[in-house]
């Protein structure tokens, strides 16, 4: 049984780690305050322009531009967004085991990272990552995305991938928090069971115009919501790692309490059994 030494030492141990996650908690908390109020804002362009971008698709064989045309499948390229830095609870594996399951054998993929954690999975499985993006993730700035939207394009445009998914994790509520594996070239999604839309001057002129525009605005969106994501699994993992230190402190006070009432009471026995023996 551990000495009342030792028992005191983990306590002061436990108290130290518990503030360190309450610090941390409370750092989450204003983060997340501030990158819902920029998701708040973000939303509606996000939703939007995939929602027009999608009406292309009834355009597919009518036009000569390169994003709308569906080719042959070889190559697929993966935009992973994930945290930089870890203690978010199951935050980066759950987005990077949901691109996991999605990639299909046959195809050969060809990733782009974004975040540290999501760089370190995929290298330790000897993916191949053809860009990493560190410090980006939590920032989630336009001109990141843009160029990260950039990289892509030309990707495309040069034929070394075909198709291209963005991998995030979409905020529902503080308790849910969705992966989602998205398409995002090439552009377009069901045909639209309403009227064609009509683009000025042409479809080709638009697309030219909008696909580069397109791409930032998805993968800035996507960046948002997964930001918000991680600040709220680190507050709310946090906040259980402090509550289970509160337990911790408590059982080792009541350890301690115990070896101490044992300890006086031995000192008592003790003292009565040597005033018997004088008597």
């Amino acid at each position: 049984m551990p000495s009342m030494k030792i028992i005191k030492r983990r306590i002061m141990s436990v108290s130290n780690t518990k503030q360190i996650m309450k610090a941390m908690d409370l750092v989450a908390t204003s983060k997340l305050q501030r990158i819902q109020i920029r998701l708040n804002a973000i939303r509606p362009l996000f939703n939007e322009t995939k929602r027009v971008m999608g009406g292309v698709k009834d355009f597919e064989g009518k036009s000569t531009n390169i994003f709308l045309k569906t080719r042959e499948v070889k190559n697929t390229a993966y935009i992973i967004i994930t945290s930089d830095r870890g203690l978010c609870g199951g935050y980066n594996v759950n987005v990077a085991k949901a691109a996991l399951s999605h990639m299909l054998a046959g195809k050969r993929e060809k990733m782009i990272a974004v975040g540290l954690k999501g760089w370190e999975y995929f290298n330790r499985r000897r993916k191949n990552i053809l860009q990493r993006y560190i410090g980006v993730s939590e920032t989630a700035l336009y001109d990141d995305a843009e160029r990260i939207g950039g990289l892509l394009a030309s990707l495309y445009k040069s034929g070394e991938v075909d198709e291209a998914y963005v991998v995030y994790t979409r905020f529902e509520s503080m308790l849910s928090h969705v992966p989602c594996v998205e398409k995002i070239l090439p552009v377009g999604g069901s045909p639209s069971t309403g009227g064609i839309m009509q683009y000025e001057p042409n479809i080709d002129v638009f697309l030219e115009e909008a696909v580069p525009t397109y791409l930032s605005v998805f993968i800035h969106g996507a960046m948002v919501e997964s930001n918000t994501c991680e600040q709220a699994s680190r507050m709310m993992s946090m906040d259980s790692a402090a509550n289970n230190a509160a337990e911790i402190i408590e059982d080792l006070t009541l350890d301690y309490n115990r070896k101490r009432q044992s300890i006086i009471t031995q000192e008592i026995n003790e003292i009565v059994s040597g005033a018997n023996a004088l008597q």
